[in-house]
Formats: structure tokens, sequence, C-alpha cells
């Protein structure tokens, strides 16, 4: 006795629908948190991202990635990168700082417009504020690309 399973369009086991899309394009997302007031530059930060965006969708379907012309289009900018205390000792100086990232991401989908979108994801790491960014930068930065380009995921090609 067989079994049919009838969809429409291509799933995988990360629950991502792709439809009848074959590839996806990431372009580069420039770094523009120095223009947003208390956010600091990080060199290389841009690179980075993109970089991760383009692995998760890779290693989470069977879309091809391209550098022109994708079914599947993701671009924006790192909008924001701050450093900022969050809780106080008794002394009155900080005893946890916390990290933000935040990024505009616009997603097309040349096979489905409809679900075509423009916002923002962002995602925090906190850390002892007797530790310096340096020293926590590389955790704070596998943290924050994970939780983030997972929700770009989830947003763009998670069919719940």
């Amino acid at each position: 006795m067989g079994l049919a399973l009838n969809g429409c369009g291509a799933y995988n086991f990360s629950g991502a629908s792709t439809g009848t899309a074959e590839s996806f394009q990431v372009n580069f997302f420039q770094n523009l948190a120095d223009q947003s007031p208390g956010s600091t530059f990080e060199p290389q930060l841009d690179r980075d991202f993109t970089i991760a965006l383009q692995d998760l969708i890779a290693s989470l379907t069977s879309l091809t990635l391209t550098n022109s012309n994708g079914d599947l289009l993701y671009e924006g900018e790192i909008i924001e990168y701050r450093v900022a205390p969050m809780t106080a000792t008794a002394n009155q100086t900080a005893a946890q700082n916390r990290l933000t990232m935040t990024v505009q991401v616009r997603f097309y989908n040349k096979t489905k417009e409809e679900v075509d979108f423009d916002r923002r994801f962002s995602f925090f790491y906190d850390f002892d504020a007797s530790q310096l960014l340096e020293s926590v930068k590389s955790e704070a930065h596998e943290v924050l690309f994970e939780r983030i380009t997972q929700d770009i995921f989830n947003a763009s090609l998670a069919d719940w």
C-alpha cells in the first residue's frame, strides 16, 4: 500500500516552503549602524552577517545561491549595533551590558510577490559589565546572527 503526498510547493525538514523558487540571492548588508545615535561601527560585521544569512538559507533549503537574478532576494542594512548598560549595582555602576543589533530587511519573492516584506529584525546579547565587548564579541555575534538570521528565514520561508 502506497502513501501519496500532495502539496503546493517544495518542503523540507526545516518547515521551509520555497514554492517554485529555485534560487536565492543575498545582497551585501551594508553596515549603517554608525548613522544611528548611540550605535558604533563594527568592522566586518556587514560581511559576516551577509555570509551567515547565505549559509543559513543554503543549509535549510535546496535553493541555489546566486549573485544575480535570484527567485528570492534578501537585501538590507545593519542599522543598529549598540552597547548599553542594563542593570546597576548598589554603587550605581553597570552590572550587565546589552549588545543590540538591528537589521532592516527587504525580501522579494519573484514567484509569490504577496509575501514580500520590508521590516526590522533585532536581537540582543547580555554580558557582564566587567567584560569588554572585545572579549565576548565572537560569542555575541554567533548568538545575534543565529537568532536574527533564523527570524528572517522564518518570516520569509516558514509556511506555518
